[in-house]
């Protein structure tokens, strides 16, 4: 395919999507309806970033309820920065290719209907595990500053 058709195929497609009647007709996907469509393993997921997300909100509260004083950062909270993104992009990863292998065997064309599910599902894991890292990074942030500013007295 040329790059003069590919861009003519993502104009069509950019306007079918802001434009297009389908968008109405389609019956709308919820993230209740995308976890209940998920694989197993990738509904596990999901949950698990749920659950380390509050997880985290809970670490923070419990730090930062305490008096303050030299008991170090939270491990949770410093591993979860990175790990909530690298498990949502596992996540997503695993969705992308199932749904890779769908398209490859099938030997008709393939509508958007048919993978907004798989690419809905890849988005809510990426989307759970940034959320997870960001919630870790603004309570790791608070309780580190606290404790820096009942160390040096501020």
């Amino acid at each position: 395919m040329s790059l003069k058709s590919l861009c003519r195929a993502g104009l069509v497609l950019g306007a079918a999507v802001l434009f297009g009647p389908a968008g109405a007709q389609a019956s709308p996907l919820t993230p209740v309806m995308v976890f209940q469509n998920a694989a197993h393993p990738v509904q596990f997921i999901m949950i698990g970033l749920i659950a380390a997300t509050l997880g985290a909100i809970g670490v923070c509260a419990v730090k930062l309820a305490k008096p303050a004083g030299d008991s170090g950062g939270s491990a949770y909270l410093s591993g979860l920065r990175v790990g909530g993104p690298l498990a949502g992009m596992l996540g997503a990863a695993c969705t992308l290719l199932l749904l890779f292998l769908f398209i490859s065997g099938i030997n008709r064309p393939v509508s958007l209907n048919e993978l907004a599910p798989g690419f809905a599902e890849a988005l809510v894991l990426i989307l759970l595990g940034f959320a997870s890292g960001a919630v870790a990074v603004i309570g790791n942030w608070a309780v580190d500053s606290r404790i820096d500013r009942a160390v040096l007295k501020r």
